[in-house]
């Protein structure tokens, strides 16, 4: 069994790894060319604390209400793990009962949910300055025993212990927990805790397109963030990181869709490989020639670096062979041996032996489809945010 630990690491590496973490649970749309890094730190950027595996945004108030009752309790780190997790399934049937439909984590799975809240929302709650603890979950429960109330009645030290551990734990302007949210909740947020949850923001990402977003009227209603209503005005860092998106999602879509049209050839596929061949041909027709060809590369791999996020020279230098490629002639792309050798070849050293292209039980596995949508740097997830604040004003 292996492990992660940051015990002597300074900050910088204890966000690395618990952004790590996250991503080993997280079920983003396939990455079969490794374009992870530079999505991640670009949507890291855009909409810092953010997830795919997120859903609604109370959950950044339910999980330290929940976690705040163990704190006062007694018994093993296990034992309070245990606590833990029935805290949030009833947390489950609570949403249930209080009318809601969508956006429950665990309301299909029950009792058999592994991926509990607290973990879909552990490293959004750091970032945001709503967590104050440095470290994991299992960190979290491990040190609960040496901080908590040992004694029904404890002494006055004791208390102010307890207090102490609050208020090291969590942010001291939490909202209180309403009395009943176990028994019966909802995802409405009130005013106060609209307000603690801008002022986390404000606080923690300044700079983040998501903060400018959440002080304005609207959340935008659209598929990308590049074609928000709002786009022009944009602070000027921002609208520039929100350019190169859409630069490096359009640009690479074209990657994507090749890697999808050579395996559907390979698998014979005729009805695939039409699709795939029109899709290409709506994306030659989409791509903006002029915005491509005068794309600063320098630029963009100096405004995309992100402390978290390690982009390794081999993913710089796919990226820079493809954007070459597509300059010289988009139109020529799904036939031009170059651009097909290119992405084989990426994938051969991402996958070795379970390259698709090389193993026919891994070719025969494919449904059609991977990695073939465009990159949209998890806006659907903060667009939901945006939405649940607006509702609770």
């Amino acid at each position: 069994m292996s492990s992660l630990a940051w015990i002597d690491f300074d900050e910088a590496e204890r966000q690395r790894a618990q952004r790590i973490m996250a991503l080993f649970q997280e079920r983003e749309s396939r990455d079969e060319l490794g374009l992870g890094a530079i999505r991640d730190s670009i949507a890291d950027h855009l909409f810092p604390g953010t997830s795919t595996i997120q859903t609604r945004l109370r959950y950044m108030l339910f999980i330290p209400w929940i976690l705040r009752r163990l704190e006062g309790r007694d018994g093993t780190a296990a034992q309070l793990s245990a606590e833990g997790r029935a805290m949030e399934l009833r947390l489950t049937d609570a949403l249930k009962a209080g009318g809601e439909t969508s956006g429950i984590i665990g309301r299909d799975a029950g009792v058999r949910l592994q991926r509990l809240p607290s973990s879909v929302y552990w490293v959004g709650l750091g970032a945001w300055g709503i967590r104050l603890f440095q470290g994991s979950r299992e960190t979290y429960y491990a040190a609960l025993p040496n901080q908590r109330r040992r004694h029904q009645r404890p002494t006055q030290a004791e208390s102010l212990e307890v207090e102490v551990l609050h208020a090291g734990t969590w942010h001291a302007g939490l909202p209180p927990a309403p009395s009943d949210f176990l028994e019966t909740a909802s995802f409405t947020l009130t005013p106060d805790e609209v307000q603690f949850i801008r002022d986390r923001l404000i606080a923690e990402a300044p700079n983040a397109l998501l903060t400018w977003l959440a002080r304005q009227a609207h959340n935008g209603d659209c598929a990308y963030i590049w074609q928000h209503p709002a786009y022009g005005d944009f602070p000027p860092a921002a609208r520039r990181l929100v350019e190169h998106a859409q630069m490096f999602s359009g640009v690479m879509h074209g990657a994507s869709l090749l890697y999808n049209l050579q395996l559907a050839e390979l698998r014979d596929r005729q009805d695939w490989v039409e699709l795939y061949r029109a899709r290409l041909a709506q994306w030659i027709a989409d791509l903006d020639e002029d915005a491509t060809a005068t794309w600063s590369m320098a630029d963009f791999w100096r405004d995309v670096a992100h402390p978290v996020h390690t982009v390794r020279p081999q993913l710089v230098h796919f990226v820079e062979e493809w954007v070459a490629l597509v300059r010289s002639g988009a139109e020529a792309i799904p036939e031009l041996a170059a651009a097909r050798s290119l992405v084989r070849e990426r994938e051969r050293r991402l996958k070795t032996a379970q390259s698709r292209f090389s193993n026919h039980a891994a070719r025969d596995r494919w449904g059609g489809a991977s990695g073939a949508d465009r990159l949209s740097f998890r806006w659907s997830q903060a667009q939901s945010h945006l939405g649940d604040l607006l509702r609770g004003e």
